[in-house]
Formats: C-alpha cells, structure tokens, sequence
C-alpha cells in the first residue's frame, strides 16, 4: 500500500474510533462489504465478527463500528448510509413527488389561462368621459378653457370613477370650426396653452391611472394648413394632396355635392384656377386620402402622438374620407327639386361622398398602427370610429371590421339621442334592441346620449329623466360615453340676443351647436367656477348654474352627480354589470326592465326604468328566477333606498329607476337565449374565486 492511501486510511480511521461518536457496545462486530452499486449484498444477514469494511478502490478500514450518520462524517462514509433501502427510497419517493407536484401545478396553470376570459381593458372599466377643451376650465382668465384647466380638475373624474377622458380637438387652428380646421396637426394652438403643457397634462393622468383620448381628424384640414398654400401653388410633391376639379369662378360647381353645413361643396381658388372640395367650412378642404403621401402623413400623424403616450383616437367623420373619384352627380331625394335649388345635404342621397369602397382599409391600416403601440402590456390604444349613419345600421356595425381583420374597438352609437321622440319604455327597448341584434357577435357596445354636436339630452327629454338615463347608461352592457354635464344634468342654453358663434348656426340658425358648449358648471361663484380669475367666458354660464352645478351636488346625497357617482363605482365593483349577461324580461309604455346577471354567481341584478309620464306598477311574477321579496339597493328618488318589494307589484314613479340586488339559484340567461346577450360568456368558480371560460 502506497503512503498516500496509508496515511488516508490512517486518518479516515482517526475519524471512525473517534469514541465520542460511538454509539456500539463493542460485543459484536461485523464486516460490511460494498458492493460495486454501493450497497452491502450481506445487508439484513449475520456475519463473521470482522470490523473490516471494503471501500472504493479496495481500500479498507479496520474496526467501523458506527451505526448511525454523524456530524463532521467523511463523504466516503456518508455514502455508506445514503445507499441504503431506508434513506434512498424515501429520497426518491420525495423527488418524484416534487416532479409530480411541479408537473400538476404547471398543468393547472396553464389550465387557467387557457380557460380564463380575456382580462376588460381600461376602455371597457369605466364610462368614457368627453371634454370640449373650450368649455370645461378656464385657467388663465381669458375666458377660453385650456389644458391647465383640465389638470385642475382631475379630482373630478376620480370622483366619478372615470378612467377614460376624450379630449376634443387642441391642434393650433385658426377656429373657424373651433378646432376642427387644423392648421397643424403637430402642435398645441396657444389658446389650450403649449405642448409643455400638454405633456404636463398626459403626465399627471397616467400618474392617476387616467387615460387621455384624443381627436384624430383625417378628412380634412384648414385652407390655412402648409400642405393646402403648397396645394394650391401645384408644388409637385402636395398638388395631389387635395380634392381639385376644373371649374371656372363663374361657374364654381362641377357637380351637385353640397356640404354639410350648406350649399355648395366646391369654391373655387383664384390662385391654382381650379376649385377644391370642402364637404364641411369652405375653410376646411378636404384631403385625398387615395394618395399614398397623404396616407402616409396620417400615419405619421398617429405616431407622433402615439409616441407621446396618447392612449387612444376618436376618429372624427370616418365615412367622408373617401369621395368617388368620377365626381358624378348625387340622386335627388325629391327628384322633382329644381337642381339648382339644391342647397341641403337632406336634399341627396350621399351615395358618391360617404362609406366609399377603400374607406375600411383605411382604417385597418390605421388600426395596424395603433396596434404596433399596443405591445407593451397595459398600453393598449383604443380606436373609436364617428359616423351618423342615421337608420342605416348596418354601415355603422362595419366599422368593428370583421372576425378575420379588427378596426375599431366600437363605433359610436348615437341611436339613444333619439330618446327625446318619444319616453316610453317600449321606445328606450327599441333604441336599445337596434344595437344589440345587429352588432357582430362578441363586440363590445357603446351608448351615447349627447355631444358637442346635439343638444342636450336634460333639454330633449326633460330634466326629470336626467337619472333614469344615467342609470341606463351605467347598467347597460358595453361602454357609456358621457359628454361633460351630462353628470350634474346641465341643460342646453338658451340663446336669444347673441349671434351665433358655431358656423353651422351661421348656415341655419336652428342648427347651431353652441347651446350645448356652455361653460362648465363647477359651483355658484362668478362664471359657474368655469373661470375664477376674470368676467371672461366664450359662451354665457346657463342661468341655472347656481342650482346645477358640481360643488352643490357633492353635498347632495340625492343629486344628479351623487347618483352617477354611485352607479359608476358600482359598475366596476360587480362582475354581472361589468361582464355578465343582460336579459330583456319586460317593457311597456312606461318601463323598461332587465337582468344583469353571471353563470356560477348567485348574485344578480334587476334594473327598473321608468321613462313614461305617469306612475306605474310593474309585474314580474312570470320571471321564476327572481325571488318574490326583493329589497331596492339605489333608487334615483333616495328616499326609495332600501325600500322592500313584491316582485309582482314593482312600483315607480316617472322619471325614477331602480336597481335591485338578489340572489337566486337559478340564471334566466339558459332557458331564454332569444332575450340575452353576452360579448364574451363567462362563469364564475366560487371555490376558487374566478372566471373561467364556459
């Protein structure tokens, strides 16, 4: 034996006697030989008293005697134990158990994922809250709002529970359509403040977990705008980037097309001899969008904003971006009409200027973009499309694109502005019906009820209706879009010893917009609070500013803006109102009444709507999934809240809505699939807490 393995058995011997570890009596001995698989074949069986065991390579150590693993034991010696049946096997069993274990909870996982429904994107959480910038805070006492004045009133749409914000147009502009007509479509017009301050803003609403829309407007610009000077001079790259038809200044009307706001479409310009499109202001030429430059400036367009972390676009008059290129003339609605009587876009049928072929991919194209910008979790950039199609439904549905090619989130639905013609339940079913049986499968809803373009909707169907719209808004499946009063009920102004500001009022003064764009009403104070610092205000305050208004409502439990504050948060507290299914159950001349209510959740809701002129009582004993007691969680009159009801004896006064909370066994969504609809089905697993797909 070499020195070198001598002196290690000497030392592994040192550490065997060690006596401090002996736990053997000493009487008996035994040899333990390993094997070449590092097990003892005599293990179990008695032996010859030998205290020599064979370790690798032959050595051998003299007198083992140690039963039991030690502190400070040799590997060599340490694997002598770990060999054995009793430490191996449960070694093994725990390592598989452990794989098993791992495998199950990577299976489960992917279960959950694979099962669970698409997660609501900030868009689909809350409703979406409009701004017309000029109107809603004046912060510098110029008597015009502005992006600061935004900013002072964040606290606003947290009040609300608002996560969405449409801004409306801020571009620099000559106002001539008081922002509609851009002059440059990468800058702030100093009236709104400067791109500092816009930054500023953007900042502190995602500091906020706010969300900022913004207007983007593609069919036209400002005769003032530097692509139009260069147009109108034939520069050889912008000649093309507008719409020019031959014509003489004598004879300006190569066809019949009249604009919307009246008269002829065409005006022709001295300086190229040819006279150029405008389906809106003659200070507003509209683009040729067929041209790739032009195209490509759109694009470009989007992404300076998109980079500056805009979380989303209205698109603005989506359906005229396209005219056809033989100019004929439009068909006559009243074919007997002299032609050159025609002055009134009511007066054609738009089949030559609106919804051309190409329009939609336009859109997917910008679409594509947005979802470039899109990647980045939590970002998502949502696209709202702007067309009054008026009863041509179908138009309006194409602009959710297809189950192969995505455009907008949703269009606007301006449907319910039509609540004013007639306050009945079986009407407010009908408006809300047009939508839902014609929207694609899985597509999102959307409800407007008033914009910087209608009157109000407190004016149209009265004051006293106010909550019960709102009400409908908030418990409706889909996506509200509130335009800024419509929260406290403020009312169209009344405009009588003023000319009109709004262009279109210029055309036709019953058209004019500017009623409906009165300053913002935030207390009683000078200006209705709009602005603190001057007697300065573009439009009057409304008279009633003292009554309506934000800081009075706040102290009121039973106001106007206490209510909507209340419905929104409890929309985005329950699942059934946010995701679940909704179900016609009835509707008369005075109520509309539905389910709001999710499979595997014993918890529903039942929302009445009273929208006659007179008190009712509504029964709904036929409805078996609702319990016979029901116990109202918010009425619009709160004197109701709490209140305890039959079932078959439901009564309301006009103008009153309830929502009632319950529980029951059974969902009324299985047995009536005619009635109910769903965006994207869901169930809920109570014993795990979550949604799954079914």
């Amino acid at each position: 034996m070499s020195s070198r393995k001598r002196q290690a058995r000497m030392e592994l011997v040192t550490y065997i006697k060690n006596p401090d570890f002996q736990e053997w009596d000493g009487t008996k001995t035994r040899t333990q030989t390993i094997g070449p698989d590092g097990n003892d074949p005599e293990e179990g069986k008695p032996g010859p008293e030998s205290t020599a065991v064979q370790l690798d390579q032959g050595s051998v150590i003299d007198d083992y005697t140690q039963i039991k693993p030690y502190a400070g034991m040799p590997k060599e010696v340490l694997l002598l134990h770990s060999s054995k049946a009793r430490y191996r096997v449960p070694r093994e069993i725990l390592f598989w158990l452990t794989v098993a274990c791992t495998l199950a909870l990577v299976a489960v996982t992917a279960t959950v994922i694979a099962l669970s429904p698409r997660c609501l994107s900030w868009w689909q959480l809350s409703p979406v809250y409009q701004v017309y910038p000029r109107s809603f805070k004046d912060s510098d006492g110029d008597g015009v709002g502005d992006l600061k004045g935004i900013q002072e009133q964040l606290d606003h749409f947290e009040f609300l529970n608002i996560k969405s914000v449409w801004i409306g147009p801020v571009f620099r502009s000559p106002m001539k359509d008081f922002g509609y007509d851009v002059e440059d479509f990468q800058d702030i017009d100093p009236v709104f403040g400067s791109m500092q301050d816009f930054e500023k803003l953007l900042a502190e609403m995602h500091s906020r977990d706010l969300k900022m829309i913004m207007d983007f407007i593609p069919n036209h610009t400002s005769d003032k705008h530097r692509w139009f000077n260069l147009s109108r001079t034939r520069d050889p790259h912008y000649q093309d980037y507008y719409i020019w038809a031959d014509c003489t200044e004598a004879a300006p009307r190569p066809n019949n097309w009249v604009s919307v706001f009246g008269n002829s479409s065409w005006t022709y310009d001295p300086v190229r001899g040819q006279c150029y499109l405008h389906q809106f202001l003659k200070e507003q030429p509209d683009l040729n969008l067929r041209n790739p430059r032009v195209r490509q400036e759109m694009i470009d367009i989007l992404r300076f904003w998109l980079d500056k972390g805009v979380d989303g676009f209205r698109m603005g008059g989506v359906k005229y971006i396209l005219e056809a290129a033989h100019l004929r003339d439009e068909p006559q609605v009243d074919q007997k009409k002299p032609p050159e009587s025609i002055s009134s876009e009511w007066d054609l049928h738009h089949d030559y200027t609106t919804s051309q072929l190409g329009l939609h991919d336009l859109l997917r194209d910008w679409r594509a973009e947005m979802d470039v910008f899109s990647r980045e979790p939590g970002r998502y950039r949502l696209m709202v499309t702007e067309s009054y199609d008026h009863q041509e439904v179908e138009k309006t549905m194409m602009y959710y694109g297809s189950s192969q090619v995505k455009e907008g989130d949703f269009p606007f639905n301006f449907h319910l502005l039509d609540l004013p013609q007639n306050t009945s339940g079986l009407w407010v079913q009908h408006l809300v019906h047009l939508w839902m049986q014609n929207m694609p499968q899985g597509k999102w809803p959307n409800w407007v009820v008033g914009n910087h373009d209608n009157p109000r909707i407190s004016s149209g169907a009265g004051g006293l209706y106010v909550p019960v719209i709102n009400m409908l808004l908030l418990t409706l499946p889909g996506t509200a879009t509130t335009y800024y009063g419509e929260e406290i009920g403020m009312r169209t102004l009344h405009l009588t010893d003023t000319g009109s500001l709004d262009p279109a009022g210029r055309y036709n003064t019953s058209a004019s917009r500017d009623p409906q764009r009165s300053p913002m009403q935030w207390s009683s104070s000078t200006n209705a609070g709009f602005n603190n610092k001057t007697d300065l205000s573009w439009l009057p305050v409304h008279p009633d500013y003292t009554s309506v208004n934000v800081e009075v409502q706040k102290e009121d439990e039973g106001s106007v803006l206490s209510q909507y504050s209340f419905l929104s948060a409890l929309r985005q507290s329950e699942l059934p109102l946010q995701r679940g299914w909704f179900c016609y159950i009835q509707a008369d001349a005075n109520v509309f009444s539905y389910l709001r209510e999710l499979d595997g959740l014993d918890r529903a809701f039942l929302v009445v709507l009273n929208f006659g002129r007179e008190s009712a009582v509504t029964d709904l004993s036929s409805v078996s999934e609702i319990p016979n007691q029901l116990t109202v969680l918010f009425s619009t009159n709160h004197l109701h809240h709490g209140r305890v009801l039959q079932k078959s004896a439901i009564h309301t006064d006009p103008g009153e809505g309830l929502v009632v909370r319950f529980s029951a066994p059974k969902r009324f969504n299985p047995t009536h699939p005619s009635q109910c609809y769903v965006s994207e089905k869901a169930c809920y697993l109570r014993v795990v807490d979550i949604l799954y797909r079914c």
